[in-house]
């Protein structure tokens, strides 16, 4: 297991030397440059050319390409075209925010996910499953901006109920930031629960046709046994494997939901970067995103041994 998680975290380094390439040149295809968005329509060719100069974009693309990655083996990404800060330093002040919303997403997705999954599954034809069946295909077809902005609309504005957005950190004030991060994890956390219900509907079904199943009930298992121990552990696989990749997703997914909710994490300052043409900052949100997805898939790995014996890795 060691050797594999070891080899697992050597094949990142060409992984996001191939991200960190893609991004760069296709940034570099964006009509104008960081210059235009901080001078306006107003400034004058030699002022543009000068301040072009001092931040190294009259360079050639390759030039600038080789610099940075230059850097970026050396865990130098360069400082923000936009504060001068280091983009790293950015970043990292932008984290707590935006991982703390992916856990509460992630948890919501979870408990309403598998359990509602779970309930179907064992009342087939039934009509909590027709129900979870519409839920989960609504989930799936709503807009993530859509539904923040109407949860918003509903339970803040017209029933007043919960605050419409902003931030305040969990070790100032808990019980305020916990209020603050209930509707974005929930409008995060809605469509992947409907993705997760599906999958947890459809695996305990394939689970509960096998022959081990049919001659675990024909023994007398008691329900309980029958359902939670050999019917949901068996389905777990499928199950892990699309909670992995939806938690992968969930970086991506909070770049919508901060921006609707005013959330000052990662997702908004990437907007913020690519509304400015602060290439630095955009490179390293992307390289971090793909570095996080990355890390999720590989804990799903280690976890599916623990989960099934049979699976051993070399």
């Amino acid at each position: 297991m060691g050797i594999y998680i070891l080899k697992r975290l050597g094949m990142l380094v060409p992984v996001l030397i191939g991200i960190g390439t893609v991004v760069f040149f296709l940034i570099s295809l964006i009509p104008g440059d960081a210059v235009s968005v901080m001078l306006g329509t107003n400034a004058t060719p030699e002022t543009a050319a000068e301040l072009r100069k001092n931040l190294g974009l009259d360079q050639p693309v390759y030039v600038r390409y080789f610099e940075w990655m230059g850097g970026a083996l050396q865990m130098d990404f360069g400082d923000s075209i936009r504060t001068g800060k280091p983009v790293m330093e950015e970043f990292f002040s932008r984290l707590p925010a935006t991982l703390e919303l992916a856990l509460l997403s992630l948890i919501v997705a979870l408990l309403i996910g598998i359990s509602i999954g779970v309930l179907s599954a064992f009342k087939r034809n039934s009509l909590i499953s027709h129900i979870s069946s519409t839920i989960s295909l609504l989930g799936i077809s709503i807009p993530g901006f859509w539904l923040g902005t109407m949860l918003i609309l509903f339970l803040s504005l017209k029933l007043n109920l919960i605050p419409p957005g902003g931030f305040v950190p969990f070790a100032e004030d808990p019980i305020q930031n916990l209020k603050l991060m209930l509707l974005p994890a929930l409008t995060l956390g809605t469509s992947m629960a409907a993705v997760i219900m599906r999958m947890t509907r459809s695996a305990i079904l394939e689970v509960v046709q096998q022959d081990y199943m049919k001659t675990a009930q024909a023994k007398g298992v008691t329900p309980r046994l029958y359902k939670y121990k050999h019917a949901f552990k068996n389905a777990l696989i499928p199950v892990l494997t699309v909670v992995g990749i939806q938690a992968g997703y969930l970086l991506g997914g909070a770049v919508i939901i901060e921006e609707v909710f005013a959330l000052p994490g990662v997702g908004r300052l990437a907007l913020q970067a690519i509304y400015q043409r602060d290439y630095p900052l955009v490179q390293v949100t992307v390289l971090m995103f793909a570095l996080g997805f990355v890390l999720v898939n590989l804990i799903v790995d280690v976890i599916y041994a623990y989960v099934d014996p049979r699976i051993r890795y070399e």
